[in-house]
């Protein structure tokens, strides 16, 4: 690094002069506060020194809206410790770096690991936290598809290597993604499809069906034609894998539809965080339920699902799936993604 000079004249700018970084005086940051026991976010400017401590500092270009972040933002019970920057993803590059595992200049990305949530995350120009949490920007993937995968794909490619794990392949049949318009449901029909599986989606906008079909859903359900309110311990089994971001009823009923020795991942909870079942998929199918959360994951088994994210799990069509929007913008989403009108991924461009 010591020949390396880069100039920019942008208000946040670096120069690399003999490897020392020049770090701006201040950064914006969308931080959220805790006013009266109620969270509010709003955008501030703060001094460098004001950030988390941590061994690396990162440019942030780009991070993502996930539901996480709109609860966060708008009063839900994420934040653990107040004030906090939001956001739980990010891309960049390296400015500044106290670890031997990463030098300034090269591009990084981190999810979760308790960004934006007990830790200042990837709502400022600069993120400062443990060299662990980093994952190197994989070959195949620059920083905004990085962050149109985000937690959501990387939750998503999770789901479908613990499936196979168990046996699921596109021989055994179909799979079902329900919540199919969201960010991990996209995400999910494009990386299944894409590695061979015959996909239904099931999603409540049956306006989108169009978009479904062309992320490579083969049929398109419409949840409002179907009844949940009476589901059977067992029903005609139609299954082979499920991916379910909804929960509650939804849940029920497509575990009464799994085929035998099926595999169904439970991703989220749009619709509902409880469901309603009994043991007989499970004790005379032999289906499996999986609980999938990124979070668990080390950081060696991150970056390897981040590669394969890279190479042939990735997406084939995330400029559909994925908005990008201007840091200005960011308070917006929050509400939009809250009431379900909201499409696939919206990436936050940062610097």
């Amino acid at each position: 690094m010591s020949d390396l000079k880069i100039h920019c004249k942008s208000r946040l700018s670096f120069r690399y002069d003999t490897g020392m970084a020049v770090i701006p005086k201040t950064v914006k940051a969308y931080r959220i506060f805790d006013e009266e026991g109620r969270a509010a976010g709003r955008f501030v400017d703060l001094r460098p020194d004001e950030l988390d401590p941590g061994e690396l500092t990162v440019r942030v270009a780009y991070s993502s809206v996930n539901y996480k972040d709109a609860l966060a933002a708008t009063g839900g019970k994420i934040i653990r410790r107040f004030p906090c920057v939001g956001g739980i993803d990010l891309a960049g590059t390296v400015v500044a770096s106290s670890s031997p595992a990463y030098q300034a200049g090269e591009q990084v990305l981190a999810t979760c690991c308790g960004l934006g949530e007990n830790v200042d995350g990837g709502y400022a120009q600069l993120c400062r936290f443990p060299a662990a949490w980093a994952t190197p920007l994989p070959a195949g993937l620059d920083a905004f598809e990085a962050m149109a995968l985000g937690t959501a794909g990387l939750t998503a490619a999770f789901a479908l290597e613990r499936m196979e794990r168990l046996g699921l392949r596109p021989s055994a049949g179909p799979v079902l993604v329900t919540g199919a318009t969201g960010g991990v449901g996209s995400l999910a029909v494009d990386i299944l499809s894409g590695a061979g599986y015959r996909v239904t989606a099931l999603t409540g906008k049956a306006p989108e069906a169009d978009y479904l079909r062309r992320l490579g859903a083969a049929e398109v359900l419409d949840r409002g034609s179907l009844d949940f309110s009476r589901v059977k311990p067992l029903d005609k089994a139609v299954w082979a894998g499920a991916v379910d971001n909804l929960g509650g009823n939804v849940l029920s009923w497509l575990l009464s539809r799994m085929r035998p020795g099926g595999t169904a991942a439970s991703i989220g909870l749009a619709a509902s965080p409880s469901f309603q079942a009994t043991v007989m998929p499970f004790i005379l199918r032999g289906v499996s339920l999986l609980g999938i959360d990124s979070l668990l994951l080390s950081p060696g088994d991150r970056a390897r699902l981040w590669g394969r994210l890279g190479g042939e799990l990735k997406p084939r069509h995330l400029r559909e799936i994925a908005a990008e929007v201007p840091f200005a913008e960011l308070p917006g989403v929050f509400a939009r993604m809250l009431d379900s009108r909201v499409r696939g991924r919206t990436v936050v461009r940062i610097s």
